[in-house]
């Protein structure tokens, strides 16, 4: 086990806490203008999938489990859930929807994600931090509207809504960032 600090604790980490392993599902730092900086984080126990909450001051030290980050291949889904392969051995893996959470929308045949690994079974997956999605629907483009730093509700190729600049049209390929469904730029494909 490592020891770190609360404040650096991210999404998809492993902690042990009291002895049972957790993955951090969520985690922000709060300064509050008065009294001492915290940092909350939601996480899930792996064991029964129990969601916990949890609030530490930043400086609280807390025990990061050892787990194995390797990168994983995403082949498909199916009834017992999201097959993953890793290209050096070829072994492949199964990571049940709850593992999965709402990262599945942005699955994609091929993608390349990293497994965080303990004893062979997935924790976690973290996904990259960019995807390239098409514009499904949205509203069309209203003159003299662009050059305001207004955005407007669009659906993307896998199902979540987003909200794009509005020079953007239907059948435009976007980047999109995974962590919170935020428009980056317009794909250079």
């Amino acid at each position: 086990m490592v020891k770190i600090i609360a404040s650096s604790v991210r999404k998809g980490n492993v902690l042990d806490v009291d002895g049972k392993l957790y993955v951090v599902l969520t985690a922000a730092n709060f300064h509050p203008g008065k009294g001492t900086p915290v940092t909350q984080v939601d996480m899930r126990r792996i064991v029964d999938g129990v969601k916990v909450s949890e609030r530490w001051r930043t400086t609280e030290q807390v025990e990061r489990a050892f787990v194995e980050d390797v990168n994983h291949q995403f082949l498909y889904e199916d009834g017992e859930g999201f097959h993953f392969m890793n290209p050096e051995n070829y072994d492949q893996v199964v990571v049940d929807v709850d593992t999965m959470g709402d990262d599945k929308a942005y699955l994609q045949e091929g993608m390349t994600c990293v497994l965080s690994m303990h004893e062979g079974i997935a924790l976690a997956i973290q996904m990259p931090r960019h995807v390239t999605l098409e514009i499904m629907e949205t509203e069309p483009v209203v003159k003299g509207q662009t050059a305001s730093s207004s955005y407007k509700p669009a659906i993307l190729s896998n199902g979540v809504r987003a909200m794009v600049p509005p020079h953007i049209n239907t059948g435009t390929r976007v980047v999109i960032a995974t962590e919170d469904n935020s428009y980056v730029e317009r794909a250079k494909d």
